[in-house]
């Protein structure tokens, strides 16, 4: 009789949905991200070189919902190769330090380590 493995799985979009930081209405999610950027997976396109007030919603480490807001222009906007869905990709001029630290909390976690998977 096969063993039913539980791997423990972090829905990701779940996680990194963007939302409007005026109306808190949801704008998305993060495809990618960078220090310098980041691009928007949404069911509309977006304005090119509109600047947007973005939030993102984390959870932190008590429990408590923590917010990153930031605001990007809008560089390209393009039909993802899902039907209904855009790609957008944004520039921020200013990152703030919470969302610095989350490109570097996913860098790491996305982030093979040969040394580490043998120990």
């Amino acid at each position: 009789m096969p063993t039913q493995r539980r791997i423990e799985r972090h829905q990701l979009p779940y996680y990194l949905k963007v939302f409007n930081r005026i109306t808190d209405k949801p704008m998305g999610y993060i495809g990618n991200i960078s220090r310098e950027g980041l691009m928007l997976i949404s069911p509309w396109p977006m304005l090119v070189l509109a600047e947007f007030d973005m939030r993102l919603k984390i959870p932190g480490r008590d429990g408590q919902q923590q917010y990153i807001d930031f605001s990007a222009t809008c560089r390209w906007t393009r039909e993802d190769v899902t039907p209904g869905s855009f790609d957008s990709g944004f520039e921020l001029t200013d990152p703030p330090a919470g969302y610095l630290e989350l490109v570097e909390v996913l860098r790491q976690y996305f982030t093979f380590h040969p040394n580490a998977a043998s120990a």
